[in-house]
C-alpha cells in the first residue's frame, strides 16, 4: 500500500493532463524499511527534457529526513549531478538545521513487496580521475558493469557481482596483501540507477568498510 501511495504522492505534483510515472528500482532485501519524518525528492526519466532528467524538489524540508526517489532507468551520468546538489543543500543549510536528519534512496523492496530505504547521508559522489589520488591501504574497486568489475590489485578479479562473490574475492585478496582500511568503488557514469542500487545494497551488508567517497568515470 506504501509503495502505491508513493506513486499517487509523486503524479499529484503535475496537473492532472500531465501526470508522470516513477520506476523505483528494486532490490531483494533492504536492511531499512520504516523511515519518519520525512520530505520528498523525485529525479523522473523524461525524454522530453535536454538530460532525460526532470529533477523536483520542490517538497523538501530541511530539518526532516529526506527520500530521493529516482527512475531507475536513468544513468549515472543523468542522475548524479542532481543528487549532487542535494548533498550540497544538505550540508551547506543553516537556518533551522536538524543535524539527525539524514538522506535516503527509495526503493522497491521485493522480499516484502513495499518500501526499502537505501542511506546516502554522507556518501560524497566524485567525477574524478582516480589516477591522480593516493589510495595507500585502500582497494579501489572498478565497475563497468555488473558482470565486468576488476581490483585494483595485481590479484586481480573479474566477478559477477553477488554478495557471496564480494566476500569471496575480498577473502582471496587479504589473504595475498596486507590488510586494507576501506574499499573505494569507482563506477561508470553509465551505469543504470537500478544497477547502482543493487550495487549498494550489496556492499551496505557486507562486514568491509566502505569508502563514503564514490568516484564516477
Amino acid at each position: 500500500m506504501k509503495y502505491i501511495l508513493l506513486f499517487v504522492l509523486g503524479a499529484t505534483l503535475f496537473s492532472c493532463n500531465n501526470q508522470r510515472v516513477l520506476l523505483l528500482p528494486e532490490v531483494e532485501d533492504t536492511e531499512i524499511r520504516e523511515v519518519l519524518d520525512v520530505s520528498t525528492a523525485y529525479i523522473f526519466y523524461d525524454e522530453t527534457q535536454p538530460d532525460s532528467t526532470l529533477f523536483n524538489r520542490k517538497n523538501l524540508i530541511g530539518t526532516t529526513n529526506w527520500l530521493v526517489n529516482v527512475d531507475k532507468r536513468l544513468t549515472l551520468k543523468q542522475a548524479i549531478p542532481h543528487i549532487q546538489y542535494l548533498q550540497d543543500k544538505r550540508r551547506k543549510a543553516s537556518m533551522h538545521k536538524n543535524e539527525s536528519a539524514k538522506n535516503y534512496f527509495t526503493c522497491n523492496d521485493k522480499s516484502i513487496e513495499n518500501l526499502g530505504f537505501i542511506e546516502f547521508t554522507n556518501t560524497q559522489f566524485n567525477f574524478t580521475n582516480l589516477d591522480k589520488l593516493d589510495f595507500e591501504n585502500s582497494i579501489v574497486m572498478n565497475i563497468e558493469s555488473l558482470s565486468y568489475i576488476t581490483f585494483s590489485t595485481a590479484f586481480d578479479l573479474n566477478i559477477k557481482l553477488s554478495k557471496e562473490n564480494m566476500e569471496h574475492a575480498l577473502t582471496l585478496i587479504r589473504k595475498n596483501y596486507n590488510p586494507v582500511t576501506n574499499l573505494t568503488i569507482n563506477i561508470s557514469k553509465n551505469l543504470t540507477f537500478q544497477d547502482y542500487i543493487y550495487l549498494k545494497d550489496i556492499l551496505s551488508k557486507l562486514d568491509e568498510s566502505v569508502s563514503t567517497e564514490e568516484f564516477f568515470f
